[in-house]
């Protein structure tokens, strides 16, 4: 179904679902052999079943890795067949990243799904299998593609903007915590790497341990980066009480370890960055921030799925 109308012209995402419904249908669906991959069952595990299994909560990332190996090294190799079977995988973290860009753009939204599925493919010939969470830093260059067509088309829009168009472009960059994350980026306040250890672990499901594993760190220096990082995020911010808050509680509501210090630390040396600090609160609350910059490529990268439970 198209995200924005259900009665327009299918999209890039349906036609990659129909094309991966068809690889498990019929007497021989495509399967990956469990004997060969760590974590399934010891025997041909069709498709979609494999997509089952990676979100269950109970699967556990060494699982979702080895599977995610398996896929994108075929799908190197191979192409064709494999590549549409990582697509079709992927689709439950691909479809939220496109409907969270485009949730309030007034345009066409096919470019910027296709940017969506265009930056995860690219990302398929070069992530690297070697370290945790594929499918987290694959689901990130979607988003990053998908957000610099989001860009031009409200950058193209910018003539027009006495007739409520360019508006449109401030609603958009201030209302997720990862365009807040890229315009902190692109205002040099923090690095790629950083902004994506916050959205990894605060706002995706990655845990501290295995990021700090992904990046070849201490668990303890791995938690004191994402504090300092967090600190200057919120004097760019400048954020107070609880709007400040809301940057750093997980989907309880409740603030992580070792967030409310940095908080209150980043609170007391604070100078706003304009007379008119932003009124931000990063989530649903929604903010006005400067623009983001064309995103690249970060060392790790948020995500929006389950990857594996937090232990921070």
């Amino acid at each position: 179904m198209n995200l924005k109308n259900p009665y327009a012209e299918p999209g890039v995402f349906d036609v990659a679902r129909n094309a991966f419904a068809w690889l498990v249908t019929g007497p021989h669906p495509v399967s990956l052999d469990g004997r060969d991959v760590r974590g399934l069952p010891p025997r041909l595990v069709p498709l979609d079943e494999v997509g089952a299994l990676l979100r269950a909560k109970s699967c556990p990332q060494e699982t979702r890795d080895a599977v995610w190996t398996e896929l994108v090294t075929r799908s190197r190799a191979e192409g064709s067949t494999w590549t549409v079977a990582c697509v079709g995988l992927a689709l439950p973290v691909m479809i939220p990243v496109a409907a969270k860009l485009t949730n309030r753009f007034r345009g066409d939204v096919h470019d910027i799904h296709a940017a969506v599925l265009t930056g995860f493919l690219e990302a398929l010939t070069d992530v690297d299998l070697t370290r945790l969470a594929i499918l987290v830093r694959l689901r990130w260059a979607g988003f990053r593609a998908g957000h610099r067509a989001l860009r031009q088309a409200l950058d193209a829009a910018a003539p027009v903007a006495d007739l409520g168009v360019r508006g449109t472009t401030e609603e958009h960059v201030g209302g997720h915590p990862d365009f807040v994350l890229l315009a902190a980026v692109d205002a040099g306040v923090i690095t790629e790497a950083e902004a994506a250890l916050i959205g990894d672990t605060r706002f995706g499901e990655l845990s501290l341990t295995d990021a700090a594993n992904a990046r070849g760190q201490a668990y303890k220096a791995t938690q004191q980066a994402r504090r300092r990082a967090e600190a200057r995020l919120a004097t760019y911010l400048g954020t107070v009480g609880d709007e400040c808050a809301s940057l750093t509680r997980d989907r309880r509501g409740e603030p992580r370890n070792g967030t409310r210090r940095s908080v209150r630390g980043a609170e007391k040396s604070r100078r706003p960055v304009s007379p008119r600090p932003p009124k931000s609160g990063v989530g649903e609350r929604g903010a006005r921030l400067p623009a983001c910059p064309h995103p690249t490529r970060s060392e790790l990268e948020p995500g929006a799925v389950q990857e594996a439970s937090t232990c921070d």
